[in-house]
């Protein structure tokens, strides 16, 4: 708006220049035109024009000049000036209502009151709030609430989420949980085998238990006693058993593990990502081991998956224990280069590295 009125201003300025280098006679007869040409655009408009207020502080500093007898007749009367400096006097002094409350915390305090709500359904304000003062900041707990609902999360006991999902029941649980489940071999002769397998999830050991080519709810059974057998003293460190409703596993199996103290967790029907971690050794097993040989008999599957079930649990890295394997020492001293040497596993099919000296 500053802008335009000195734009306006300009130009007026020169137009009066213009008109000091004209005759009177010119100045007269140029005003009756444009006197004439106003009267016809009221005439067909019917209604005042709306003008803008560079528009109305150029005619207003122009209407100072003109004879009483002319100010009359202007579009601009002093009433219309009047009205014009007390509009624009409480346009100046117009103050915005101010806010109440605290002021606002910052953005990366807010981020982190956010990130701290989603990844704890179950903590309320207060347990945001005295969280966040161990970090160093002192937030209110109504500083929370609003927070919370301008971003659309509800209090702790509504929030979604609120109950753990599979995955985080498993991350919670891993140390004390056993997966169990079945997969199959095509041997040459595209006979199918079936192996049972339980893996220790928090240090994802792997056991296979038995090849078979006609699976039993006794021999799932009997498989069931064998492990509790291999494991010892150390059955007693675990929870909870997973697996899926396959009907070989019947009430004499549950059986073999709740005397042990180790509760049965049932997955979802054809919901295989509840076993995930029985899932992802089907995958790892297949891809690197059962699809890349041809496999005989059922003395050749156990011979094999024997072999691929050593290197899994003392040689293969894994990512959800920090590239380790399951048999590695956390402590591991950096070998030289020179020193590192090569074994074949499977005829060579897979390759393992240790110390040389």
């Amino acid at each position: 708006m500053a802008l335009r009125m000195v734009y306006l201003a300009f130009v007026r300025l020169l137009g009066l220049l213009l008109l000091l280098s004209r005759s009177q006679r010119a100045k007269d007869v140029e005003l009756l035109a444009l006197r004439h040409e106003v009267a016809v655009l009221r005439r067909q408009l019917g209604t005042r024009p709306r003008l803008s207020w560079p528009d109305r502080a150029v005619l207003a500093a122009l209407a100072r000049h003109l004879p009483a007898s002319l100010r009359r007749t202007r579009l601009v009367t002093p009433g219309t000036l009047l009205s014009w400096h007390r509009r624009l006097a409480r346009w100046k002094w117009r103050q915005k209502p101010a806010r109440l409350g605290r002021p606002p915390i910052p953005e990366q305090l807010t981020g982190l009151v956010l990130r701290l709500a989603r990844e704890n359904s179950s903590w309320g304000y207060t347990r945001i709030q005295g969280e966040l003062r161990r970090l160093g900041h002192h937030v209110s707990a109504s500083t929370i609430r609003r927070v919370l609902r301008s971003a659309g999360l509800d209090p702790a006991p509504r929030r979604s989420g609120n109950a753990p999902t599979w995955r985080e029941f498993l991350r919670a649980q891993a140390s004390g949980l056993l997966a169990a489940d079945f997969f199959h071999v095509d041997t040459v002769t595209l006979k199918r085998l079936y192996v049972f397998f339980v893996m220790e999830v928090g240090t994802r050991t792997v056991h296979v238990l038995g090849v078979t080519a006609h699976p039993t709810a006794a021999w799932a059974t009997q498989l069931a006693r064998n492990l509790l057998s291999d494991l010892g003293e150390r059955a007693t460190g675990f929870r909870y058993l997973l697996r899926d409703r396959d009907a070989k596993y019947t009430d004499a199996f549950d059986t073999i593990f709740t005397s042990e103290n180790i509760s049965i967790l049932k997955s979802a029907p054809q919901a295989p990502k509840t076993n995930a971690h029985a899932e992802r050794f089907i995958r790892s097993v297949r891809a690197e081991c059962t699809d890349r040989l041809l496999i005989y008999n059922e003395q050749h599957t156990r011979r094999v998956l024997a072999e691929y079930a050593e290197h899994y649990n003392s040689a293969r890295p894994h990512r959800a224990l920090q590239l380790r394997a399951p048999a590695d020492d956390p402590n591991v001293i950096p070998f030289p280069a020179q020193h590192v040497q090569r074994h074949n596993v499977l005829g060579g099919l897979i390759h393992e590295y240790s110390d040389a000296s």
